[in-house]
């Protein structure tokens, strides 16, 4: 009776091979057909290279199990962890082996069921459990921001515990790192540094929506002697969406909320030497009260451009300063000509009206502005300033990364008016 071996997807990792010591019994049910008959113990006909007694198996190395002797073959081979996960694997077209394809977690215990049948066709099974040695160097992986409610615009951050730079060893981290909104929104992430990830939806978080993030990387190897610790999930909500446009050729600032404009503010920008940054930017905090200083971003004091201001309601969208801030010593230049810092300034009732409209994740968008364009990455989040497609080569299971994975510096915080 020939049949042929099935094949099954398993899931884990692992080289180890021990001997499946036990005794193989005669074949023919109460019906003469051979595969009525209960299974036999096939420990004598199979072996796994995995180490013996408490011995752990190395995760580095693929788990096999061979056939042994010539008088049987390997059918189906299941692999589970505790958690029931299975490990994928390939048995061989002879049912001669069976080997891993994807690496086993460390610090892990699994369950091998490994089905044979003799020259006869007689069905045999055998079961046996191991586990995998812990790892000795944890990838931690900290979630950003703290869980609340954020804004539209808000990028989801994942700070690692030490670098990756191997593109394989990327791909395992991002497919690791799970990140699920409902409604649903499609999204990536984008490698900022060796260290650092952002993630962003192709357009911004859907309004009133709950997204979650979460890790399967523990016990995973990412790289070499590299694996996966536990991870906190995080859990954020949004608000509606809220977009501020300040236009600088015009003056004024817009308000939208959901689409719709629910007000409009006169509004002064960076002057000639100043001038604010064009780009989309993200609120990073609110503060009631901040003093000003012009030393603080390079500005002499004493000089004709120093300034030393108390400030109210300073809603922030850069580490470098720039803020929507109440401006009542400018007043008269709202709505007509640029005066500031580089600042968007604004009456102290529209400054503590827009305070309190927006959140942190809430999007301001500055156009038609002298200024240089909004950095992307290093100044607070400028991530929506990437189109989608440039966005996504700095994904590891896209293309290679548009500005190569190089490191950012941080910006001090200073604040400019």
């Amino acid at each position: 009776m020939n049949h042929t071996p099935r094949f099954r997807t398993v899931l884990g990792c692992t080289l180890l091979v021990l001997s499946l010591g036990a005794v193989a019994t005669g074949c023919g049910g109460p019906d003469g057909h051979p595969l009525s008959e209960k299974p036999y113990d096939a420990a004598d006909q199979v072996s796994l290279n995995a180490p013996k007694g408490d011995a752990k198996a190395n995760p580095d190395k693929p788990l096999e199990i061979v056939a042994k002797g010539g008088d049987a073959r390997i059918t189906d081979v299941t692999v589970t962890d505790a958690a029931g996960h299975h490990l994928a694997g390939e048995l061989a077209a002879d049912g001669a082996r069976w080997r891993s394809t994807a690496p086993l977690a460390a610090g892990a215990r699994y369950t091998v069921k490994v089905a044979t049948e003799d020259e006869d066709g007689a069905p045999g099974s055998r079961t046996l459990d191991f586990e995998t040695s812990p790892v000795k160097r944890n990838l931690s992986v900290t979630f950003g921001p703290k869980a609340g409610k954020y804004g539209v615009g808000q990028p989801i951050t994942a700070e690692l515990s030490a670098p990756v730079k191997d593109r394989a060893a990327r791909a395992v981290v991002e497919r690791g790192l799970k990140v699920r909104s409902s409604p649903a929104a499609e999204g990536s992430w984008h490698w900022v540094d060796d260290k650092k990830l952002h993630f962003r939806p192709r357009e911004y978080w859907p309004a009133n929506a709950s997204v979650s993030v979460s890790s399967t990387l523990d016990g995973i190897k990412v790289g070499n002697k590299l694996y996966g610790g536990p991870v906190k999930p995080l859990k954020i909500t949004t608000g509606d969406r809220l977009e501020a446009i300040a236009d600088a050729g015009t003056h004024h600032m817009t308000v939208l909320r959901n689409g719709e404009e629910i007000k409009t503010i006169p509004v002064t920008t960076g002057k000639p030497g100043f001038s604010t940054r064009n780009g989309t930017k993200v609120i990073l905090e609110k503060q009631q009260f901040v003093r000003m200083r012009g030393t603080s971003v390079g500005i002499a004091a004493g000089s004709s451009e120093g300034y030393d201001l108390p400030v109210y309601w300073a809603t922030r969208v850069t580490w470098s300063g720039e803020y929507v801030h109440a401006a009542p010593w400018s007043v008269g230049s709202q709505g007509s000509a640029n005066v500031s810092h580089g600042c968007v300034g604004m009456s102290t009732d529209n400054a503590e009206w827009f305070f309190d409209t927006v959140r942190e994740g809430d999007i301001v968008k500055v156009v038609n502005s002298g200024g240089e364009d909004m950095d992307p990455f290093g100044n607070g989040f400028g991530d929506w300033n990437l189109d989608w497609a440039k966005w996504r080569q700095g994904s590891a299971l896209v293309g290679p990364s548009e500005d190569g994975g190089g490191q950012v510096e941080a910006a001090r915080l200073r604040p400019q008016v």
